[in-house]
């Protein structure tokens, strides 16, 4: 059996492959009479495109939208909403190395493994190209709970990290890292551009915050809105670890240190800080939602890497074509969609149970 999709109530599959026709997704669960058109899905498909610096894969697509059903007049009817992306820059015959050699870091010895077969054209459904669906799906997310800003960017690339005390919330759209902190960024093109140079790629650390999220959404034990974020980032493309709040740095700290002291406020407690990244007991507090998400290297490398062939005979590969040199620079709008599709599950799962 192959899992698809993700959610509950609030319930989106992707479909489609790297170098297949078209990608896309399938919503489900979207409350009727919605604003939506495509107009309102296409930024957040421009902030994650291929190709808009040389810091990002060449490939060219214009990752053009297209809704299909589900929605008349402007408005969600309530019913699917199938989302379609044409594949218009393919280039397959980079990968006739990868058919018969595995790429050390890729999914291609573990998909041979499990299915017999696989789809080498750019790694298939394994391709980072799957996560413009997301995108395209979280943008619908986004229309279902427009009280919540969701902000995402790039707090480390290559173990480089950025300076909070120079947070700049509007620095995050005017350079091509997703970077708050101008001087970072600075340092980031000679980092990734030696990189991109070299053949080699970088890791990055992608944070993101939600904001204007009530308190009461999620549930205890098996349902913990932290659990269901670190789901939905785990299955990013790339990523290899995922923090709520301090994440490991509270393992570190004594009890009082960590905890979130409160006094009385206008309208609730005023919360004196946030160790817990604005969850407790796998329930909103109504602080920010902050999370940080880990993403590996590119494993596409153009260094030669020591592997085996599909015989298990001893090999070296290289792998040609289009790459990114820091997957997590477009992981941004990625890790982004996914909270917001988390959130617009929990929010129709919280009205549902309370009716509130």
């Amino acid at each position: 059996m192959s899992i698809n999709s993700f959610g509950h109530l609030f319930r989106f599959t992707t479909w489609g492959e790297s170098h297949g026709p078209a990608i896309g997704a399938v919503v489900d669960g979207c409350p009727p009479g919605i604003a939506l058109a495509e107009a309102d899905i296409q930024p957040w498909l421009d902030k994650r495109r291929p190709g808009t610096s040389r810091f990002t894969t060449q490939r060219r697509e214009p990752d053009q939208v297209r809704i299909l059903s589900g929605v008349f007049e402007g408005r969600t009817t309530g019913t699917p909403i199938s989302l379609m992306i044409e594949n218009v820059d393919q280039r397959s015959k980079d990968y006739s190395e990868v058919a018969l050699a595995y790429r050390p870091g890729h999914a291609d010895y573990a998909y041979d493994a499990k299915y017999g077969f696989r789809d080498y054209r750019g790694g298939g459904r394994s391709s980072a190209r799957e996560t413009a669906s997301r995108v395209a799906a979280g943008a619908v997310a986004r229309a279902v709970i427009p009280q919540v800003r969701i902000r995402g960017w790039v707090e480390a690339i290559g173990g480089d990290a950025i300076d909070y005390a120079a947070f700049d919330d509007a620095a995050i759209d005017a350079n091509p890292f997703f970077c708050p902190d101008p001087a970072a960024a600075a340092r980031w093109e000679a980092l990734v551009d030696g990189a991109r140079k070299a053949g080699s790629s970088l890791g990055a650390v992608v944070a993101c915050e939600a904001t204007g999220v009530p308190a009461g959404w999620g549930a205890p034990l098996y349902a913990k809105l932290d659990a269901e974020l670190a789901h939905a980032c785990m299955g990013i493309n790339a990523v290899k670890g995922v923090e709520i709040g301090d994440g490991f740095a509270a393992a570190a700290l004594t009890g009082e240190a960590n905890a979130d002291a409160m006094r009385p406020g206008a309208d609730g407690p005023d919360f004196l800080a946030n160790h817990a990244g604005g969850i407790t007991g796998g329930i909103t507090t109504g602080q920010p939602i902050r999370l940080r998400v880990a993403f590996k290297p590119t494993s596409s490398i153009l260094i030669p890497v020591e592997t085996i062939d599909r015989t298990g005979q001893a090999a070296d590969i290289a792998t040609k074509g289009r790459h990114d040199p820091c997957v997590g620079i477009r992981g941004v709008p990625v890790v982004e969609a996914m909270m917001a599709l988390v959130l617009a599950d929990q929010a129709l799962l919280h009205r549902g149970q309370t009716g509130r």
